[in-house]
């Protein structure tokens, strides 16, 4: 059989279909994820503890060169101190030749002076003494002039004559010419090992600390960061929810939250789906169902016309129902749009509108359904009157489904309408005797496609009401009540001049 459906049925049930509608968190709206280029996270965190240690061990280094040219220069004054100790305590008079220079090569200096208050003491010399390029001082310590003397001597390429004065054991100043050279030598080579010292700390410190954050940190956010992606790609597959690991840190936290958003999701993305195939299943039904509807106002203007007195009293009524009927094929698809049409609030009689309300849902001389308008005579309310008979519409259809469903006849079936003028507005109050609202409900009691009790209802009614309700500032709650059954209560309140400007009144 060719298939008859339009052309735009066809394209709305197609899109439908593989899912490339205009619908939020549509999976194939999603763009795939754009591959980065250059280092991943692992690599970088082993990269960056490498540098960082070894910046601490430059910043250790600094300090510790000019200290090993300090330890350096005061060992060869403390083996100058000890020759020429044993020197004054063996030889009275003028030192040998050879003594000194024995003495001289052990220090690695070229001149060696003992003084005290009154005497100075040369000890050992050479026989052209250089000429002193530098004076160093052991005995008066300064951190920051030994850093800079130490990098002078280590990038001085010209050798240099340093004098050396410091303090010996007996409480004299002892002083040595040493040349700059060996001194250079054992710098270079201290900062050699300090450097292959370092680099080996730094790979062994950053293979260490890579395993532990790899393991801690860097595999968890990469499965996190795969999940996200795979279910961004079918956000509809519940097999693809993140699975928590337990950790009581914060990616246990970010896994824990990362799951209910998605179950939210999912939820959400079900919700629309289900608007959407509502939308489409309506817009066909609604289409149809209009013509019949037509047809049938023409019957009730014919019907209207004949002089019988029933005929004529119920006659009005039949074309109102059809005239509601025809906004009503309408109302399902109402709530799919962003919002209701801003309420255009009147004075109406409550109570005209009630008995409205139970002709409408079939209450008056229903077989089992006590009715009772317990609406004040005269009682008036200020809101949209199409509106407030959608609401209460809504909630008195529920209530009658409710008490219909038990079939006992032994069960009281009963179900009224009451208001009363409080706070400022009018507090309307639809009760029943039915089974009463299940505690599994509540919460989402006036969502779309949650609140409904009955089994294959689609869970508008409620929401509808609450949005019409919210429209003109109002509020609508199941009430906790000790009477059996289902209490709701609607609160309206009146115009105050700031919103009345602002529903355009």
């Amino acid at each position: 059989m060719p298939d008859r459906r339009t052309s735009t049925q066809a394209r709305t049930e197609d899109r439908l279909r593989d899912g490339s509608g205009d619908r939020p968190g549509n999976a194939a709206s999603i763009a795939p994820p754009r591959r980065r280029r250059g280092f991943g996270l692992s690599a970088r965190v082993l990269a960056f503890t490498i540098l960082f240690v070894m910046v601490a061990e430059v910043l250790v280094y600094v300090p510790g060169v000019a200290n090993f040219r300090v330890s350096w220069l005061a060992d060869r004054v403390a083996l100058a101190d000890a020759a020429s100790t044993v020197i004054r305590q063996t030889v009275s008079v003028d030192v040998p030749r050879d003594v000194q220079d024995e003495v001289l090569k052990a220090v690695w200096a070229s001149l060696i002076v003992v003084r005290d208050e009154s005497v100075s003491r040369l000890i050992a010399t050479v026989e052209d003494p250089p000429t002193v390029d530098r004076i160093v001082d052991l005995r008066s310590g300064d951190p920051v002039s030994d850093i800079v003397d130490a990098f002078e001597t280590l990038l001085a390429r010209e050798p240099q004559t340093l004098r050396v004065i410091g303090t010996a054991r007996g409480g004299e100043t002892i002083e040595i010419l040493i040349g700059d050279r060996g001194l250079r030598r054992a710098m270079v080579a201290y900062s050699a090992n300090v450097l292959w010292l370092s680099a080996l700390l730094s790979v062994v410190t950053a293979v260490f600390l890579y395993l532990v954050i790899r393991s801690l940190l860097v595999r968890p956010m990469r499965s996190i960061s795969a999940n996200m992606v795979a279910f961004s790609r079918a956000p509809e597959r519940p097999d693809l929810i993140i699975q928590p690991s337990g950790r009581a840190d914060e990616i246990g936290v970010a896994e824990e939250r990362l799951a209910a958003m998605q179950s939210t999701l999912q939820e959400t993305l079900r919700d629309q789906r289900h608007l959407a195939d509502l939308g489409l299943a309506v817009s066909k039904v609604n289409h149809d169902l209009r013509n019949m509807l037509a047809s049938a106002q023409l019957f009730s203007d014919r019907i209207g016309s004949l002089p019988d007195p029933s005929v004529q009293r119920f006659a009005p009524k039949l074309i109102a129902a059809l005239d509601r009927a025809i906004a009503y094929c309408q109302s399902t698809l109402a709530y799919g749009r962003a919002r209701e049409d801003a309420p255009t609030r009147r004075l109406v009689r409550l109570d005209t509108l009630v008995d409205e309300v139970a002709e409408a849902v079939g209450l008056v001389a229903h077989p089992t359904i006590a009715w009772e308008n317990a609406v004040p005579s005269g009682l008036e309310i200020d809101a949209d009157p199409e509106q407030l008979f959608r609401i209460l519409v809504n909630l008195a259809r529920n209530a009658v489904q409710a008490l219909e469903a038990d079939s006992d006849p032994a069960v009281v079936r009963r179900l009224g309408i009451a208001a009363e003028r409080a706070n400022g507005g009018v507090c309307i109050t639809v009760r029943d005797t039915g089974p009463g609202v299940p505690a599994a409900v509540r919460e989402t009691l006036f969502q779309a496609f949650h609140g409904s009790v009955k089994a294959g209802g689609s869970g508008l009614g409620l929401a509808i009401a609450s949005e019409l309700v919210q429209a003109h500032g109002g509020a609508i709650e199941l009430a906790e009540t000790d009477t059996p059954g289902a209490t709701f209560r609607i609160e309206i309140p009146d115009r105050t001049p700031r919103n009345a400007r602002r529903n355009g009144a």
